[in-house]
């Protein structure tokens, strides 16, 4: 499985996941417990880890970082465009691997430890 960019919907207890190949299809698709998603993480060759902003998102970026990845986390307004039809979690994935592929520049920095909004 050669995933480039994995989209991420982080929700309270279960995550979706959907995973682009060079060409942008879709791969991989999976939903996982919040508390296995950073295993799952550690298994994954380096790629671009895209989700929605949120606190828990920066944490997840900075163990993406940590550990090769590269972390992309957009505005949850300019991810809204690209979920189709009515909105759900998976979605919510695939919505942050269209605006991580048209837009990579666009990203909002995960916080550093300590740091204060």
């Amino acid at each position: 499985m050669d995933i480039k960019i994995l989209g991420i919907d982080l929700g309270k207890t279960v995550c979706s996941l959907a995973g682009l190949d060079e060409a942008g299809a879709i791969v991989f698709r999976k939903r996982i417990q919040r508390h296995r998603l950073l295993d799952f993480l550690e298994g994954l060759p380096p790629c671009i880890v895209a989700m929605e902003a949120c606190g828990g998102a920066h944490h997840i970026g900075r163990f993406c970082h940590q550990i090769g990845h590269e972390p992309r986390l957009m505005s949850p307004p300019y991810v809204r465009p690209y979920v189709k039809v009515h909105k759900n979690d998976d979605r919510d994935a695939d919505g942050g691997n269209g605006r991580s592929r048209d837009a990579p520049d666009d990203v909002i920095r995960c916080n550093q430890i300590g740091r204060t909004a």
